[in-house]
């Protein structure tokens, strides 16, 4: 076994085997634990790297497998009183699970309840301490257990500070205030472990959309078989009212799908013999035989339940100046408890019990739980809400940015408009006749992949033109291209192209003018030199164009700019149709990102939308770049900071309203975090606050920003 080998065989750097593995942590409900998990783990010989998703419960190592193994690193997470196991294990029962530490919760509630009743029942006082001993005891079991692992892994957490504080209540003969601080400090951490479960649920939630089945056609006859053994090609039967267990190709029957658990489209869509269709949506009423393209790891929905875990790990700008600040926070508390508690007795002859008192309280105050976690939770909130809603947002980082945008550009073709093309009409130059012209134009157009080439190839063959190949052929990037069509040079492009090639004449100018002012984009024609046509192409503008135009400038957006490759007269009647602010024609790709960094010195933060292949370079110059109808398109999941799962504008409005609703949730969350924290301590100091007050503003705190946070899913 790798893990057996002695570290003799493994001193040479050629023989280390490199490995990740991925653990769910139990017990991981806050910052604190990660720092324990770090300060035990980081001694470990061969760990190279780690990193913790705290709302995941996720920790990722790497390490070298010749010297360290998976079940050294369980071992060693155990001893911090937390429990790991790999992600893909079914975890055994656990004792410290929610049942066991709700029913010491009860314990310790129910004798502190008879700790008060004693004291005010006509007998000795001192009977109470019994019950408020047991209160005690049972509340701070779990307390005691953690708070031993965090001072082996030499770390002050909430469970050490609280310890302190309880102990402290005692040994000054509090026992009153001592259970009830030990009772409601259990008691806020069990519903604050709850909270972080719904938190945690709303990514679990997307898991749920496949089922753990499918009905395979093998040697003749149908089959129930689990997702995971299923083969790349067999063929599955979807009936109807089923959800599809993986993507796949239809190759017989018709039906109508709802794809809104991955698209977020509220109509369902037709597919027939051909169409594609994705694991986790539900088919409609008749039934789909369909051949496998992905198996369940690759599926369009476990990449996007993958990037959203990725992304939700990663910390936002936010959350890192919230945690570079709790470094320094807790200490300067201790600090000030510290002088509190020796100061005043020492310099000033005051009371010691009265001012030790208050330092117990300012230890209970310098937890930063709730502010660390009013970050983290809001976001994770927000990634899974948008993800329901067919937008997947590829980090938090990405979600603060597309808060602060202020001009949004659009690429037009695909995007603001439908992108299906069709050939409008053919003008003839020179004596040509519309067939050369077409047959031309196709030849060419048939070694392209752009929209527009496609549309004159597809005419040409519903026309019965027969296609010759191209020889010698050259792509003009932002032009058109050339190459030998019998013998002949020919050419194909934009007016640019021909201006170029000298090649314009004013009649060609008259007509360019009335093909752009029919709202066509012109695609002109020459053969060995002479101007022989010009092809007419247009494209229908989006039904929801205008609609999502008007709700981004409604939303505070500035600037809504489409930017384009066609010509001015067609790009100036579609900007007028769709009501942007302006357009910009006749662009090559590096003209788009100069716009858009025009765009951002004059307004600020920009984002792009395009369909994350052709835009790249402009979505890429973007602060965000938002691609359409990623749903299936693998560069369109990879390139975008925000991808679109379907070709639906109204979803960009969305995205951004959720992206400031984020932003605005998390400066809440701090604001509401360091006033409490503030008033407290200036309540603590001047002997204010209790004990059990301030674990109630702190759990409360923690509790109320979790809250918070979770409004988020809500946001439609």
């Amino acid at each position: 076994m790798i893990g057996g080998r002695s570290r003799a065989q493994v001193a040479c750097p050629v023989c280390q085997i490199h490995a990740e593995s991925v653990f769910k942590i139990e017990g991981m409900d806050c910052h604190e634990e990660v720092v324990i998990l770090e300060h035990r783990l980081k001694h470990l010989a061969g760990l190279e790297s780690l990193s913790a998703d705290v709302i995941g419960q996720r920790l990722r190592v790497t390490y070298d497998a010749a010297r360290l193994s998976d079940d050294t690193i369980r071992h060693a997470v155990a001893e911090t009183g937390m429990r790991a196991w790999l992600e893909h294990e079914e975890p055994k029962a656990s004792l410290s699970g929610s049942a066991s530490r709700s029913a010491l919760a009860i314990a310790s509630g129910i004798a502190l309840a008879a700790g008060f009743l004693v004291r005010l029942a006509p007998i000795d006082p001192r009977w109470s301490l019994l019950p408020f001993a047991a209160a005690v005891l049972t509340g701070g079991l779990y307390t005691a257990r953690r708070a031993v692992s965090a001072a082996r892994a030499f770390s002050l957490d909430i469970n050490v500070l609280m310890l302190v504080a309880v102990a402290g209540a005692i040994a000054i003969g509090e026992w009153s205030e001592a259970a009830t601080v030990i009772f409601l400090f259990a008691l806020a951490q069990l519903l604050e472990t709850r909270s972080m479960e719904r938190a945690r649920h709303a990514i679990r939630a997307l898991m749920d959309l496949t089922p753990g089945e499918a009905l395979v056609r093998r040697g003749g006859a149908d089959e129930r078989v689990k997702v995971d053994e299923v083969r790349l090609g067999e063929l599955i039967i979807v009936r109807p009212g089923e959800k599809f267990p993986l993507d796949g190709q239809v190759i017989g029957g018709e039906s109508q799908v709802n794809q809104a658990p991955i698209t977020g489209e509220s109509l369902p869509v037709d597919k027939g013999p051909g169409d594609e269709v994705f694991a986790g949506t539900i088919n409609g009423r008749g039934a789909l035989d369909v051949r496998v393209t992905r198996l369940r790891r690759d599926t369009t929905l476990a990449r996007v339940i993958g990037l959203v875990e990725v992304a939700q790990a990663q910390r936002a700008p936010m959350q890192a100046f919230v945690e570079r600040f709790a470094r320094s926070y807790t200490p300067g508390v201790i600090a000030l408890a510290v002088a509190v508690a020796a100061v005043p007795p020492l310099a000033f002859g005051q009371p010691f019990g009265a001012w030790f008192y208050r330092a117990l309280v300012l230890l209970v105050i310098s937890c930063p739980c709730a502010l660390v976690i009013s970050t983290p939770v809001s976001i994770v909130s927000a990634l899974a809400g948008a993800a329901r809603n067919g937008v997947l947002i590829k980090g938090g980082i990405h979600l603060e940015r597309a808060g602060a945008v202020r001009s949004v550009a659009f690429d037009k073709t695909g995007t603001l408009s439908r992108g299906v093309l069709r050939v409008a009409g053919i003008a003839a130059l020179n004596g040509a006749r519309p067939a050369e012209i077409l047959r031309v134009a196709a030849a060419l157009e048939s070694r392209s992949e752009h929209p527009i080439g496609e549309a004159i190839v597809r005419h040409a063959r519903t026309a019965g033109v027969e296609i010759e190949a191209a020889e010698a052929f050259q792509s003009l990037p932002g032009l058109g291209a050339e190459a030998s069509v019998a013998g002949r040079r020919a050419i194909v492009g934009n007016h640019r192209l021909f201006e170029a090639r000298r090649l314009c004449t004013p009649e060609i100018d008259a007509r360019l003018e009335q093909v752009a002012g029919d709202g066509q984009t012109a695609v002109l024609v020459a053969s060995d030199d002479r101007p022989i046509g010009i092809i007419g192409v247009s494209d229908g503008t989006r039904g929801s164009a205008r609609d999502a135009i008007a709700l981004l400038g409604r939303q505070g957006i500035e600037r809504v700019v489409m930017l384009t490759g066609d010509n001015r007269h067609t790009a100036r009647a579609m900007a007028r149709a769709l009501g942007v602010d302006e357009f910009h024609a006749e662009l090559l790709p590096e003209d788009k990102v100069a716009a858009v960094e025009d765009l951002r010195r004059r307004f600020g933060s920009v984002a792009m939308v395009g369909d994350g292949v052709n835009d790249a370079p402009a979505l890429a110059a973007a602060d965000v770049g938002i691609a359409m109808g990623a749903a299936g398109s693998d560069a369109a999941l990879e390139t975008a900071d925000i991808a679109l799962m379907a070709d639906e504008l109204l979803r960009i409005p969305y995205a951004l309203r959720l992206s400031r609703a984020t932003v605005r949730n998390i400066k809440a969350n701090i604001t509401v975090s360091l006033a409490l924290k503030g008033a407290f301590l200036a309540l603590g100091v001047a002997g204010l606050a209790t004990l059990w007050m301030a674990v109630v503003a702190d759990m409360g705190a923690s509790l109320l920003v979790t809250a918070n946070g979770l409004r988020l899913l809500r946001v439609r």
